[in-house]
């Protein structure tokens, strides 16, 4: 099951104690949790532009997560996937090629597919 981190204080407790994975098009932050639940949340800085860029930022990393995630999320796990400048721009496969290797390298299962 997929929720949504929406507390500031989720976020700033991923960060502070989650590992992290950065790549060209986001930054992955994920802290393991004790129940089975894949929360996720999804931010971008003013350094990324207007909110119209921001939103476009974050509407692509809801896609790719969903796209990634929804079939087999990972469980028990808190992730926060943060826009970079490229992540409004790049295309599409490479952004979930990005979040594919920062799953990989934050340490986060990924369970089997079964078709």
């Amino acid at each position: 099951m997929l929720g949504r981190l929406k507390r500031r204080a989720e976020f700033v407790r991923a960060a502070k104690a989650g590992r992290k994975a950065a790549r060209d098009a986001l930054v992955l932050q994920a802290l393991p949790r004790d129940d089975a639940e894949t929360r996720l949340g999804f931010t971008a800085t003013k350094k990324i532009g207007n909110a119209v860029a921001r939103n476009r930022a974050k509407r692509r990393l809801r896609a790719a997560a969903r796209l990634h995630l929804a079939a087999a999320p990972a469980p028990g796990f808190d992730l926060v996937l943060i826009a970079r400048d490229a992540t409004g721009h790049c295309a599409f496969p490479t952004l979930l090629a990005d979040l594919e290797a920062a799953l990989r390298k934050a340490g986060v299962p990924r369970p089997p597919v079964h078709p």
